[in-house]
């Protein structure tokens, strides 16, 4: 169900669980910024979920409060999976949904990098 995003920040949602270690994720990727882990239920051939550490609902939360740093290390995290994967050539997409009307499920800031195969439009026709 989409959440709203304007909402403050729940540390009981799944990713804020997962970066606690309560619940379990195969991780792709960690630096003191990020952290990234395979999607339970991939919609593509690859399907990775890249988070930041800090307590961010969107990214509108993300770029109104988080430092430079942290800001500057997500985006660095995001092209080092999609390069660890294999994705830069033949390439890949990004996808962030943000509130009710983009269809975000988790209040937690987060970035699919799919790929692996030809995803097609980006929209459904």
């Amino acid at each position: 169900m989409p959440i709203d995003a304007t909402q403050p920040y729940d540390d009981q949602n799944i990713f804020a669980k997962i970066l606690r270690g309560e619940i379990p994720s195969t991780k792709v990727y960690e630096d003191q910024w990020a952290y990234a882990f395979e999607d339970i239920n991939p919609q593509a051939e690859v399907h990775t979920l890249v988070i930041p550490k800090g307590h961010y609902v969107s990214w509108d939360d993300f770029s109104a409060k988080a430092s430079d740093a942290e800001i500057g290390g997500f985006v660095r995290a995001v092209g080092e999976v999609a390069r660890a994967k294999g994705l830069v050539e033949p390439g890949y997409r990004l996808l962030a949904n943000i509130g009710q009307h983009g269809g975000q499920e988790v209040p937690h800031l987060h970035v699919h990098i799919c790929g692996g195969q030809p995803l097609g439009p980006m929209i459904a026709r």
